[in-house]
């Protein structure tokens, strides 16, 4: 019985017409940035896989070793959609003007 081997690189891509950009699972929609979302709210990576059938642990993981990898980009990302959100919660709860 041979054993399959699984190139990690292949587990995160990137195309600058889906999504923005931003690294995803490959063959998913699932960005990286969700990925590292879910493990800031203190998911473990066993729960992240479990809530987001059909991710591999595997895949979580390839996700996760990229965002460490790319923490600044990644958390910059993070931190302008929180921005981007507060900025219009605030802008929709603004009285209107006649």
């Amino acid at each position: 019985m041979s054993v399959a081997f699984v190139e990690i690189g292949h587990l995160i891509g990137r195309d600058p017409s889906f999504r923005a950009g931003r690294p995803t699972i490959a063959g998913t929609g699932v960005s990286v940035r969700t990925i590292a979302m879910d493990s800031h709210q203190g998911l473990s990576p066993e729960e992240i896989a479990a809530d987001r059938p059909p991710l591999s642990l595997a895949q979580i993981h390839a996700a996760l070793a990229f965002y460490h990898a790319n923490k600044q980009e990644i958390d910059a990302d993070i931190a302008a959609e929180e921005r981007a959100y507060d900025d219009g919660v605030r802008s929709s709860s603004l009285p209107l003007r006649s």
